[in-house]
């Protein structure tokens, strides 16, 4: 199990930092990133190895049937090797960028609230919360749960699914290997 859940997490952890972390270098600034929608999608298809890696877990190591409380133990396991992958990536990535991201992130946040018009008193509130933001996300030992937080949500969810739909030896049965 524990052979299992670190191959698929190292393998879900670097399908998502390694295009991640490129983008953050190539483009500091989130200039040609899409935002939320593009990162969530490349979470999900790098955590899709949860469900790659419970039916393996159930074809090979349990001989095609497995119950829910395993399965979703090692969905869970990849999900934590693949976010611990993911924050030491993006602690990398910061490094390499020198700790520049949240001042850039900061500033274009800043300027599309002013490019959206707004102004006086909403602005300066606006600019004091980016501020403090920037203050917390200096702090390493806010900055690592809030990166952790980030992705570890998504490979709860495909864990539940992965271990709800593969409890069911049916459901994608294992094939028979070749005849002797």
């Amino acid at each position: 199990m524990l052979r299992t859940i670190l191959i698929y997490g190292l393998i879900a952890g670097l399908v998502i930092a390694i295009p991640t972390n490129i983008l953050l270098l190539l483009f500091p600034r989130g200039e040609g990133v899409s935002g939320y929608l593009s990162g969530y999608t490349l979470m999900l298809v790098a955590l899709s190895f949860i469900f790659v890696g419970v039916k393996r877990y159930r074809d090979r190591a349990l001989g095609g049937v497995i119950k829910f409380p395993p399965a979703f133990l090692v969905g869970l396991g990849i999900s934590v090797v693949a976010g611990i992958i993911y924050v030491i990536a993006w602690e990398i990535s910061l490094a390499l960028t020198h700790y520049t991201f949240m001042n850039d992130y900061a500033a274009s946040m800043i300027a599309a609230e002013r490019a959206k018009g707004v102004s006086g008193p909403e602005l300066e509130a606006f600019i004091a919360q980016m501020e403090q933001m920037k203050t917390m996300y200096a702090n390493p030992l806010l900055r690592l749960p809030m990166t952790f937080i980030e992705i570890f949500p998504v490979g709860l969810i495909v864990s539940l699914i992965a271990a709800l739909l593969l409890r069911n030896s049916r459901f994608l049965p294992a094939r028979a290997g070749p005849a002797a």
